[in-house]
C-alpha cells in the first residue's frame, strides 16, 4: 500500500476476474505468452462454479465412434444453440476442444479409460456421438484442480476473497478495476492493460433454465443483476454494466461451450 493512500493498488499487464476454468485457462495463456497476469476471485481458489460440472468436456476426439469430427460437433452445438450462436467461436470450440482435453491430461487430469487406454467419452444431451471426456461425475473438480495447480505453478499472483465492484475507464481503454477484500473491507485498486471478464453470464437473470436448478443461487444472481451490484455472480456483468457496456463478447450463444466474457482493452 502506497504512502497515504487509502487503499492498496496493483498493477498487472493482465487482470482475469474470475478463478473457475474459463478465468484459470485465460490467466494460463496470458502467463505463457510473457504477461504479467493475476487472477482475483470473491471466494477461495478451487471453489468456483466448475467443480459443479459433473457430465464431462465435448470434445471429437473420436476413441468411441471412430466417425465422429470437429464438423459434426460442431453442427450439434449449433443445433443446440438455435443458430443464435457466434459460429466462429462455436467453430473454434468444435476444433480446438480435444486439444484442450489432451492438453489437461498432459497437465496432471486423470480421464476415465477405455479398455484400449484411450479417454474414455460417454452420450450427452445434443450430441450425435458419445464424445465427453469424463472423470466419474466429478469432471469439473478434475479441471479445476489440474488448472489452479498449473497455474500456481506458472506463478499467476492470486488474489482470493477479492470482491470487485468497478471496471475502470482511461479514455475509451479499459484501465483496471476497482473493489475490496471481503474479509476486511479494505478497498484495491488493480491497474491493468486489458481485464478478461470470466464471472459467468446472464443465464441465471431468468427464472427458467439451467441455474435455475439451485434456486437460492439463481435468485440471488437475479437480484444482483438487478440492483446493478457486483458482489453476487454474475459478477463481472454488473461491472460491465455500470460503466456502460464496454466492448464485450459471449464466446457462445447455445450449447456446449465455455462462458467466456472479454472486455478489450
Amino acid at each position: 500500500m502506497a504512502t497515504g493512500e487509502t487503499y492498496e493498488t496493483h498493477e498487472y499487464d493482465v487482470l482475469v476476474i474470475g478463478a473457475g476454468g474459463a478465468g484459470l485457462r485465460a490467466a494460463i495463456e496470458a502467463s505463457a505468452q510473457g504477461a504479467r497476469t493475476a487472477l482475483v476471485c470473491k471466494s477461495l481458489l478451487g471453489k468456483a462454479h466448475t467443480v459443479m460440472a459433473e457430465g464431462g468436456i465435448a470434445a471429437a476426439m473420436g476413441n468411441v465412434w471412430p466417425e465422429d469430427n470437429w464438423q459434426v460437433h460442431f453442427r450439434d452445438t449449433m443445433r443446440g444453440g438455435k443458430m443464435l450462436n457466434n459460429w466462429r467461436m462455436a467453430q473454434l470450440h468444435a476444433m480446438e476442444s480435444p486439444d484442450r482435453v489432451l492438453e489437461l491430461e498432459e497437465w496432471g487430469a486423470l480421464f476415465d479409460r477405455t479398455r484400449d487406454g484411450l479417454i474414455l467419452q460417454r452420450d450427452f444431451g445434443g450430441h450425435r456421438y458419445a464424445r465427453l471426456a469424463h472423470v466419474g461425475d466429478r469432471t469439473g473438480l478434475e479441471m479445476i484442480r489440474t488448472l489452479q495447480q498449473r497455474a500456481v505453478h506458472l506463478g499467476i499472483d492470486v488474489h482470493m476473497e477479492c470482491n470487485v465492484q468497478r471496471l475502470l475507464k482511461d479514455g475509451d481503454r479499459i484501465g483496471g478495476a476497482f473493489g475490496y477484500w471481503r474479509a476486511t473491507g479494505t478497498l484495491v485498486l488493480f491497474r491493468s492493460k486489458a481485464v478478461v471478464l470470466a464471472s459467468m453470464t446472464y443465464s441465471a437473470a431468468w427464472g427458467v433454465g439451467g441455474t435455475a436448478v439451485f434456486p437460492a443461487r439463481a435468485i440471488e444472481r437475479r437480484r444482483s443483476i438487478h440492483h446493478c451490484q457486483v458482489p453476487t455472480t454474475p459478477r463481472g456483468n454488473n461491472s460491465v454494466t455500470a460503466m456502460n457496456n464496454p466492448p464485450s463478447m459471449n464466446s457462445q450463444y447455445g450449447a456446449n461451450g465455455p462462458e467466456v466474457n472479454v472486455v478489450l482493452a
